[in-house]
Parts: structure tokens; sequence; C-alpha cells
């Protein structure tokens, strides 16, 4: 059977795999959503399954005041005797983006954690700090039980490569911390911004497997081995394994931050991040997804892909289904929210949502404004094809203009587009359409209010690519569909589409938001969301 690429679409970036017995697992970073750290699962390589979320305590994270693509960064999954072993970052300040030798400082917060649990499923345990010295972190365990982590090494300093290398540092498990001194064990290549490092032992090699390039379109996997584990480490004949910046018109770029697993028949397959451009406009509407292909060890001991080009593959042989376009229906009848929705940063979900206080209703308590780095009601689910429309129904009756409830396509605080319910005193109850513009002089525009009657309202998206229109139908039921006559631009919500100097890593998320600046929590109710994808 042969899989299209991405194995995992729409928000899912920085892969990190292990196969326990016959069992596959892929964590992925999530940065400011929570719960932290997503979890699939799957027996063949080609279909996969949300299993967990781990981070989901207070104790655990806390993300309120991380900055929009801060938070958890490039989570590396492992299993030992019997253990899970999941190494994070929090990212807690990210300033702006800069290139090595700059001749200001570049002063970031990165936090390095280490969280346990014998089963994936959890309960996962409180984390162990490990180090702030970079991001990246990733957990070796050797053949004769000494524990390694390695990460890139920051450097601030002006002048300096902000990418500094990546480092060593034994972990000793039983006193829970790292022990010894670290060392520099890469330096990197011209290629630069050297990351996401893994390390394998295969045939008398420790093999380094790091991303360069940036995580845009110069992206790519590099690979260098050594016979000790802190060095001298040999380049790749080719040094990169893998990337797309050799075809730069492919279907799949951005291709890099990787990650490797080996079947039970010895088969070794690569799984990478990459992105998906729109045709014509080069930006990723999708986020960064996860992809994989299937690689080949040479006689020269080297891995390579399986035709030897190095190119990232749109098709794969694995035994699985083709993904079908989905089409879910979220009636909110449960106690607990459907695992395909996320909140932001917050480790309190009470605080802006409940699934009890109107049984058969999501309940979204009215909090801080659209995009605020601490306490946002917004609970959104990923948008994982390129055409889809969602909908949904929601009973609010708002006092007064600083209260605002619907639906919205977000990626940050600076881009997103919301189709919101309101009132003021010369439209009364009013809907209208907020967006935040990342790439134009004014940074935000709203349409003209349009007054509707009290009662519930059904508010609708439909995305075609780079096109994004909105409607709106009075009442529970009916066909009366209105749309807005304006149409907007669904290609924002990207990485591409920022202001200079700005963090981009996350996804477009399509979901339900209420706000009330005013401090008095008016709630909005939400008896159901639909998802559909098109063709």
């Amino acid at each position: 059977m042969t899989i299209r690429n991405p194995i995992l679409p729409g928000f899912n970036p920085d892969p990190s795999i292990v196969r326990v017995g016959e069992d596959y697992y892929i964590a992925t970073s999530t940065f400011e959503w929570f719960p932290g750290v997503q979890i699939h699962h799957s027996r063949n390589l080609a279909d996969w399954r949300l299993v967990s979320r781990p981070l989901s305590r207070p104790s655990q994270l806390d993300m309120r005041g991380d900055p929009d693509s801060c938070g958890v960064w490039a989570p590396c999954l492992s299993y030992d005797d019997g253990l899970f072993y999941l190494i994070f970052t929090d990212v807690k300040r990210y300033g702006r983006t800069t290139m090595g030798g700059a001749s200001g400082a570049s002063l970031r917060d990165f936090h390095n954690y280490l969280v346990t649990s014998p089963t994936i499923e959890g309960p996962w345990s409180d984390p162990v700090y490990l180090n702030s010295s970079g991001f990246d972190p990733s957990l070796f365990h050797d053949r004769d039980g000494r524990k390694y982590l390695v990460n890139m090494l920051w450097d601030h300093r002006p002048g300096m490569k902000r990418f500094g290398g990546i480092v060593l540092q034994e972990y000793d498990p039983q006193g829970q911390r790292l022990i010894g001194e670290r060392q520099v064990i890469f330096e990197g290549t011209a290629l630069g911004l050297t990351e996401a490092p893994h390390l394998y032992w295969r045939d008398g090699y420790y093999y380094l497997l790091t991303a360069e390039g940036g995580t845009g379109w110069n992206h790519a996997v590099t690979m260098a081995r050594s016979r000790t584990i802190t060095g001298p480490y040999e380049l790749h004949p080719e040094t990169c394994i893998l990337s797309s910046r050799g075809a730069p018109l492919g279907p799949i770029q951005r291709a890099g931050h990787a990650d490797l697993v080996e079947t039970p028949d010895g088969q070794t397959y690569i799984v990478y991040l990459c992105g998906r451009p729109l045709p014509n406009r080069g930006r990723c509407i999708l986020g960064r997804e996860t992809a994989i292909q299937p690689m080949a060890w040479g006689e020269d001991g080297w891995l390579w892909t399986t035709d030897g080009t190095g190119l990232p593959e749109l098709e794969v042989d694995l035994p699985g289904a083709p993904r079908a376009p989905a089409s879910r229906h979220y009636a909110f009848d449960d106690t607990l929210l459907p695992d395909d929705f996320q909140w932001l940063r917050t480790p309190y979900p009470d605080q802006i949502f409940s699934l009890t206080e109107r049984p058969g209703f999501l309940r979204l308590h009215g909090r801080e404004s659209v995009g605020s780095l601490f306490t946002q009601a917004l609970v959104a689910r990923r948008q994982e094809a390129f055409a889809y429309e969602a909908s949904c129904l929601v009973d609010y009756a708002p006092r007064h203009f600083q209260q605002a409830a619907g639906l919205i396509c977000y990626y940050n605080a600076t881009k997103f587009h919301y189709l919101f319910v309101s009132h003021d005193e010369t439209h009364g109850r009013h809907i209208r359409v907020m967006s935040a513009l990342p790439d134009q002089p004014q940074a935000d525009a709203f349409t003209a209010p349009i007054a509707i009657p009290d009662g519930p309202i059904r508010l609708r998206v439909e995305v075609d690519h780079s096109n994004l229109f909105f409607s709106y139908a009075p009442g529970a039921d009916g066909d009366d569909w209105h749309r807005l006559p304006e149409t907007f631009d669904a290609s924002i919500l990207s990485d591409e589409a920022t202001a200079p100097g700005a963090a981009n890593f996350t996804g477009a998320f399509v979901g339900m938001a209420c706000q009330d600046t005013s401090g008095a929590g008016l709630p909005a109710d939400f008896a159901w969301f639909d998802y559909r994808e098109r063709d």
C-alpha cells in the first residue's frame, strides 16, 4: 500500500520516535498549546492515533506568560528498562530572531526537564530539572547503562555564533541530575544553526544526527559519527542525508529535525518535520508537519535515502490505508474535552471552560483579550487540510462592547481571523470580524458590524487554500446561511507571514473563543462544533 506524506498532518513538528516491541510512538512539539507534547501511536508506521499529552498538570508545566511560539519545544521520547523517558524544553524568553555574528547580544531563556512513566498513557512524573544551556535536549541510553544528555548550546554573546554546537553531559538517574562537565562534541558545519541532536549506536560507531540550516527553506538533516561518544565526529560524505533545499519546487519543503527508528526486521526509517507550501504563495498554512520514509545503510556504514537523492518522498510504501478527509462532529455531551482540542498556556482549564456547568454545552468563560499570554478562553483544534469548513452553534448574550465570543481561525496573537458576537450602544447585538494582520502597515482590521437577533446563532468558516470566508445563520437550525462579502487571507496563518524577528513555529488552529475584558466573566455556551475537510 502507498501512503502520502505527511503521516501527522497539520501542526505536528519536531518528531521524536521510539519503538517498544511492536509499538511505535512519536512525540511532537506543542509550544504554547496545553496540555504539553503530543504522543501518537502506530503498529505499522502509517496509521497513527493520539494516545497521550503527558504534560497536563500545573506541577509539570505552566506556560502563562510564555511568548508566542515559545513553551514546549522539541521533545525527545525514549525507552529503557521498562520506563519511558520524555525530555522537553520550556522556552520562557525568545527575544528576536538573530544571526550569528550579530553585533548585539541575544538573550533567551530555555529550561530543560525530564519526566518518566512506565506506560505511555501515564500518569507521567513531575519534572526533573536538567539544565538551561540551550534547547532541543535528547537523552541517549548507552550499552553500558550510562545515560547522556545532548543539546544545542546557545551563545548569546555579541559577535558569536548563536548556535554554539552540540554539548554532551552524563545524566545520573539515581541522583536525577547531570554530572561531570559538559563537552562540546560537534561544532556543526558551514550550514550553521546546528540543533536537534540525537545519538545512536551502530556497528562500533556513535552516530550523531542534527538539524542545520534553520527550520525554513534551508533546513537539512546532518549526520556525523565517531568511535567514542565524546568525538571527534567525522561528517557524512554528503554532510546532509536529507533536505529539500535541492528541490525548491517539490511538494514537501523544509525537511529537517529528524529521528531514526528500526523495525523488528532491521529496516531503518527516518521521521522528520516538513512543510507543504501553498502553490504560488510559499506559505505553509498547515504548519510544520511530520513525514516518514525508509532509509538504507550503505556498505560504507553511512545512512542514505533509498534512491540516493537525499530528497524527501511524497509517497511511501507502508502497509496502511491512505488518509481520508476528516469529518468530525463534536457534541459536548461528555465531561471531558474531545482529544482533538487544546487551549493556550494555562494549566488551570477550569478557569476558562467547563463541560458540566451547563450539561451538553462547552461553556467558555469570558477572560482576557484574544492573544493574551496569560488567561484567554480559546479552545481549538488543528487545521489539517488545505480545504475545510468548520462551524459551531453559540448561545451568547453580550451586554456591552467589552464582551465577545465566536469562531476563530488562530495562529498567534498577531495572526488570526475572528468572527465574533458582541454588543454596543449603536448596533445592539451584532457580529463582525476582527483580523490581526502580521504583514500589513495596520496590524488589525475590522469589518462593519451586522445586527443580529437575540438567541442562538450558527457561525461558519470555509477555507480553500489561501481564501477564507465567514458565514452566519440565526437560530439553531435551518439553511438560511448568510456569507459575509469579504474574502479573507488564510495564508497569514503561517510561519512565513510575519513581522521581522518574530518567532513563528506553530500552525493554524480553528475553534471557539470568548472574552470579557470588563472582568465580569460573562460566559458563552457552545452546543456543538463541526470540522469537515474537503478534497
